[in-house]
């Protein structure tokens, strides 16, 4: 089979829920571009669009408007040979508790039209490779967490799919086991040559993990590009200040947004965030008209831009906020 340059390429997409409130569009003609061998994350608040893509870009959910091709066949009119080279892992798993590993990897294979000896081969050979030897007679159930979610990519592996759709991989692991995780999906790209298009809520996950990140909010596209790109957009320092009393608040603001290199990124509660052009020349000046206004502080931290700073600057919302209401 001919190697493809791109194993996702959407133009277009979008998709309109009808509510008793009204009409909401969830996604607005959204262009994604994902090349072969390559692992991209795909980021957002919550209500941004992203389960919305994620679920057209597998075929659960038919596009209202635009046209993909995914691994190679197109989204709207070849659906199943569509999913027959995808793979999926689900946020919440698949696996019955009561269920043999060993059984559900074979059904599995089976459901994709490998015959048992074939399926039972494959999931063995997964296994292995996913640090899971020894749990083929044992019943899901009783798999500690890291497992289960090693065992859900084997899942979604069973069939050779050369793209693979991870839904929230690591959601609800411990540190070890999610760093555990990533390995094992570093090497699914560089060993297997598999390509990952990974939706999470971790960025430190993403800026370990992924060539190239896309960015979603309110159903748009609003930035793409390698998680050093994206940090170098953001100019100059993050200043993170707390005031000793929030009704100096409005105060701080109007002091920051007056500086010259400073723009202002959040302010709640007691909490003033923005970025500074150099931290280390401008941010003297500016806490001397801090204390020449009567605005006392009660912490200061400064550090480069980060993966959050970018997508707070993009959205005004942590990752894992709740979508603003219309």
């Amino acid at each position: 089979m001919v190697k493809l340059e791109y194993m996702i390429e959407a133009r277009g997409l979008a998709k309109r829920f009808r509510t008793r409130a009204g009409a909401v569009d969830a996604v607005r003609h959204v262009d994604i571009d994902v090349r072969s061998g390559e692992v991209v994350g795909f980021l957002g608040p919550n209500g941004a669009g992203k389960t919305t893509t994620l679920r057209m870009l597998t075929t659960l959910l038919a596009p209202d408007a635009g046209h993909a091709t995914v691994a190679g066949h197109d989204l709207r009119r070849e659906p199943v040979a569509v999913r027959r080279r995808i793979g999926y892992v689900p946020q919440r798993g698949s696996t019955s508790p009561q269920a043999l590993v060993g059984e559900e990897l074979i059904d599995h294979g089976r459901l994709h039209g490998s015959s048992r000896e074939e399926a039972g081969q494959r999931g063995r050979t997964l296994l292995s490779g996913l640090d899971l030897e020894g749990t083929w007679e044992r019943p899901t159930g009783t798999l500690s967490g890291g497992q289960r979610r090693r065992l859900d990519i084997a899942l979604g592996l069973i069939n050779h799919p050369p793209l693979l759709f991870m839904d929230e991989p690591t959601t609800g692991l411990d540190p070890q086991s999610r760093a555990n995780l990533w390995g094992h999906i570093r090497e699914l790209r560089d060993v297997r040559g598999v390509t990952v298009f990974i939706t999470t809520h971790y960025l430190e996950e993403a800026d370990a993990l992924c060539d190239r990140i896309l960015v979603i909010d309110h159903g748009e596209i609003v930035a793409e590009g390698s998680p050093a790109q994206l940090k170098a957009s953001l100019s100059g320092d993050r200043v993170a200040l707390r005031l000793d009393d929030p009704a100096e608040l409005g105060v701080a603001q109007s002091l920051v947004r007056a500086f010259d290199g400073a723009a202002l990124l959040r302010a709640e509660g007691d909490l003033l965030d923005f970025s500074l052009a150099d931290a280390a020349t401008g941010l003297p000046p500016l806490l001397e008209g801090f204390a020449r206004d009567g605005v006392a502080l009660t912490g200061i931290e400064v550090h480069p831009p980060t993966l959050d700073d970018v997508f707070l600057s993009l959205t005004g919302r942590e990752l894992r906020d709740q979508p603003i209401a219309a």
